[in-house]
């Protein structure tokens, strides 16, 4: 389907804000200005947190920005308009309703005549593959067949834009191939009524397989980091040289935005302006010792990485971005490569890991110091987590202040820096803390 020049919904400085609890508001989306044109797909990348499903939902009307605005077809966007359509990472049905009666649910609130609601709705049962199951209930149903249901509702309603929220993510690799070819296959084919498409993903393959354009956001806060086109003729072959040269710029994009915020962040805000990727210590070290050995030899590209672990970007990049905070990895152009740092920690035994986790953990990320001198200076050693929760929330937002403490009780329990009680909620140093 060709692209035009019209564009049906456009993001014109769209700002979004949260109130904090230290008072200065916090900003999540930063000017973001955009726009999607009839005829095309498009696809909004970025990692975890940087602000794409909040986007989705401005662009579908359910949120109005703090600042600029979503216009839809020339009208400004402040509440759900007739003519978009969403589509749920979660099946989001209603389990005592049968699949014919989740998709006439969808069509409700345009006010239908009965004959007229039914028709569209076997139509649209029809068309995703469905035609049978009407009378089933969404318990009878694999995860495939429900979120099959879910694009049912969503077309049911011949939108002119279709807003799609990581739709493939909960399904399983087989399942998830699948669905995806079947609903290139009928908007290939002109079987849907949709004149456009803006999808939310986290999977680099499944954006260049899909999109004509994408949209990578950088993150805290969000901004437009690269628009990247995908001249590429459908069906589009993962083999294909110009494929993999889209998926290496997309990667070398996310990674050196990834690494410029981090960097940001820690030097514009001091200690506890750094937020920690989820990365657990077992899997930086399983990461570490697969670099080390061959064929990589100390380095290897994060593509290459995600395709041979089966890891996708929203995994393998917290871990990546792991080794990279604590100096034993460096980020660089779509690479990861250990340090000299990196190859020591590959050789050791455990204590030995151990005491060079605890020397990294203490210099490199200086919430862990901060810590650890609240705990000393106190008399029993001991510091509630609110104590450390109100800081964190001073600078980041709740949802990276909860991700951060973790990460860093983890990171200290395993370098035997302190001790966490979860159910006093109360941190304690060890006797031989350092």
């Amino acid at each position: 389907m060709a692209a035009d020049n019209s564009a049906i919904i456009e993001l014109r400085d769209a700002t979004m804000t949260f109130a904090k609890r230290g008072g200065k508001p916090l900003t999540v989306l930063d000017r973001i200005s955009m726009s999607i044109h009839a005829g095309e797909i498009v696809g909004l990348l970025g990692r975890s947190g940087s602000g794409k499903s909040t986007l989705l939902r401005i662009a579908a009307g359910l949120v109005r920005p703090t600042s600029g605005e979503a216009v839809y077809r020339g009208v400004a966007l402040t509440e759900p308009a007739d003519g978009i359509s969403v589509v749920f990472q979660t099946f989001a049905l209603f389990p005592w309703l049968t699949v014919l009666e989740n998709v006439e649910a969808g069509l409700d609130a345009l006010g239908l005549p009965r004959a007229e609601a039914l028709r569209r709705a076997q139509e649209a049962i029809d068309l995703i593959g469905l035609d049978g199951f009407q009378s089933a209930y969404p318990r009878e149903l694999s995860g495939g067949m429900r979120q099959r249901v879910g694009f049912a509702r969503a077309i049911a309603t011949r939108p002119h834009v279709l807003l799609m929220d990581e739709p493939f993510s909960a399904l399983d690799v087989l399942t998830a191939e699948t669905l995806r070819t079947d609903f290139l296959d009928l908007w290939e084919q002109h079987q849907l009524r949709t004149k456009s498409v803006l999808t939310v993903t986290h999977n680099i393959e499944e954006a260049v397989l899909m999109c004509d354009r994408l949209i990578l956001l950088s993150s805290n806060p969000a901004r437009i980091a690269a628009e990247i086109a995908v001249p590429l003729p459908r069906p589009r072959n993962r083999l294909d040289e110009e494929f993999g040269n889209i998926v290496d710029s997309v990667y070398s994009v996310l990674t050196a935005r990834a690494v410029a915020s981090l960097k940001a962040l820690k030097q514009g805000n001091g200690i506890l302006a750094q937020p920690l990727p989820p990365a657990a210590v077992n899997r930086m070290a399983g990461l570490i010792e697969i670099l080390e050995a061959e064929p990589h030899a100390g380095r290897a590209e994060l593509d290459t990485l995600s395709k041979s672990l089966s890891l996708e970007v929203n995994e393998l990049f917290p871990i990546a971005e792991g080794l990279h905070v604590l100096e034993f990895g460096e980020i660089k152009d779509g690479m990861l490569k250990l340090t000299a740092a990196g190859h020591v920690f590959a050789h050791g035994n455990t204590e030995e890991r151990k005491r060079l986790f605890k020397e990294h953990l203490l210099r490199f990320v200086p919430l862990t110091a901060h810590m650890c001198r609240i705990l000393h200076e106190r008399k029993n050693g001991q510091a509630p987590r609110m104590r450390f929760d109100v800081e964190l929330e001073d600078h980041l937002s709740p949802d990276a202040a909860e991700q951060t403490l973790r990460a860093v009780t983890a990171w200290g329990r395993y370098a035997e820096l302190f001790a966490y009680d979860d159910k006093t909620k109360m941190f304690s140093i060890l006797p031989d803390g350092k």
